[in-house]
């Protein structure tokens, strides 16, 4: 997979392969795209984001853009390509404010 085939803003259930290159489910957030991968956020664990490179990207199961209301919100500095150059993972917790969190 490459960067065409996401969208920012959008939930998807992918084939996904792990750091041992076995193929795993997972349920992710698209929170920002940069050229060598994508900042996710995990839906199915804990409130963690990561930086998933499109090629580990094996399959898109299911995908579903977020309304607008529902969109989880984190600051752009958190999100911004600079800050992700040499990280893999970050433990923030983010929420939409139309949930009430």
């Amino acid at each position: 997979m490459d960067k065409k085939d996401f969208k920012q803003d959008t939930r998807y259930t992918v084939t996904l392969r792990d750091e041992n290159n076995k193929l795993r489910p997972a349920n992710l957030y698209v929170m920002r795209m940069h050229e060598d991968g994508m900042v996710v956020r995990m839906t199915d664990k804990a409130a963690s984001l990561m930086k998933i490179k499109y090629e580990n990207v094996v399959k898109i199961v299911n995908s579903k853009e977020v309304e607008i209301q529902n969109r989880f919100t984190t600051p752009d500095a958190v999100l911004n390509e600079q800050n992700w150059k040499d990280r893999t993972s970050l433990d923030h917790y983010s929420s939409s404010s139309h949930m009430g969190k």
